[in-house]
């Protein structure tokens, strides 16, 4: 049953880390048009935020490893300890006169899916894992921009520091 899970959660990674990818090869993450959501600015990769981010870094060195994975419906976060990005689902996205006001479903527990992997049953007992960025909520986050390739989480005790947009090349 690990091996199932272990490989159900590397394809949800992989399908929401090729989307944000993609839109980092289509330019430079940025609204294209005037249906693109609120927050469209912020897909792609962003790197620092745990730790204070690099004065220079290439496109291979940040993609293999961004911190913040933004795009149209899920925000992923790296966490320190675990080798998988933690996955929050986008609900709603405010714009605010600095930044981005994101607020997030609530996650899903094995009681409200049936149990199990994709709701089968034979899930082993876990309490909600809500993984949250640090914030006053771990369903809220407030981001800020700073500058054309800069933003913060302010007042997100897990991200003290700013983090910078992985370059496209």
């Amino acid at each position: 049953m690990a091996l199932h899970r272990s490989v159900f959660r590397s394809s949800l990674l992989f399908g929401a880390c090729a989307a944000a990818l993609l839109c980092l090869a289509s330019g430079d993450g940025r609204a294209q048009g005037s249906d693109e959501p609120p927050h469209a600015w912020l897909f792609g990769a962003w790197i620092g935020g745990m730790f204070p981010p690099p004065s220079e870094v290439t496109a291979k060195t940040c993609l293999a490893q961004p911190t913040v994975i933004f795009t149209r419906d899920v925000v992923l976060r790296a966490v320190l300890t675990d080798t998988t990005y933690a996955q929050r689902q986008v609900a709603t996205v405010r714009a605010t006169a600095h930044g981005f006001e994101f607020r997030f479903e609530a996650p899903l527990t094995p009681a409200s899916t049936g149990g199990g992997l994709l709701g089968l049953g034979g899930a082993e007992p876990q309490g909600p894992q809500t993984v949250g960025f640090g914030c006053e909520s771990p369903d809220v986050l407030h981001v800020e921009r700073r500058g054309e390739n800069e933003i913060a989480f302010p007042g997100c005790e897990d991200f003290p520091n700013p983090l910078v947009r992985c370059p496209s090349s």
